[in-house]
Formats: C-alpha cells, structure tokens, sequence
C-alpha cells in the first residue's frame, strides 16, 4: 500500500506540486496546483490522461481550450500539444503511459 501524502511532492513548474507513483509501464501523477499556475503548451510521447479531481482548470489541447472542473476527465494522445492553467486552486490526477523518467 502506498499513501500519497507520504510522497514527497516535488514542484515541477512554479506553482505546480506533483507526487508520482511508477509502474513498469506507467506513471500517475496525483498534482496540487495553485490558482494561477500556468502550464506552458508543451508535448511528449506519452499518453496521458487528466481528470480534475478537485477546483477548476482550463486546458487547451491540440488548439482548443475548454474549461474543466472536478470529475472530468480528458484523453490527451501521444505527441499532442496541451498546456493549461488553474482558475482555482485544483487537485489533478495524470496517468502518463510509458513511464515518465524525468519524474523520477
């Protein structure tokens, strides 16, 4: 069993605290982000999930930006350009698959 609050959280970008658990095939990522917090457009090979489990959070993704709250949840395919920013403080859960070695 692992508790997540006993992760150590790091600060990935300002604003932006992340505690990951890594599989052999994937990452999760359980973020706090505070109100403000700006994610820069970026993408990566990894598929990625996002589901907003607490505050608000716009994200845009492949140039359309919409604005999600507490219990949605959004596929983002590999090498697809996203980036976001909380409109509220907000708690996030990402899986990333494969494995991102650079939370490591």
């Amino acid at each position: 069993m692992i508790e997540i609050t006993q992760i150590e959280p790091k600060e990935i970008i300002k604003g932006c605290k992340g505690r990951f658990i890594h599989a052999e095939r994937f990452t999760v990522g359980f973020w706090e982000i505070e109100v403000g917090a700006v994610i820069p457009l970026h993408s990566h090979k990894h598929e990625q999930t996002t589901q907003v489990t607490e505050g608000e959070f716009e994200m845009t993704i492949n140039g359309i930006t919409n604005l999600y709250k507490a219990g949605s949840i959004v596929v983002i395919p590999s090498n697809v350009v996203h980036g976001g920013k909380a409109i509220t403080n907000c708690t996030i859960t990402d899986v990333f698959c494969p494995v991102r070695e650079d939370y490591k």
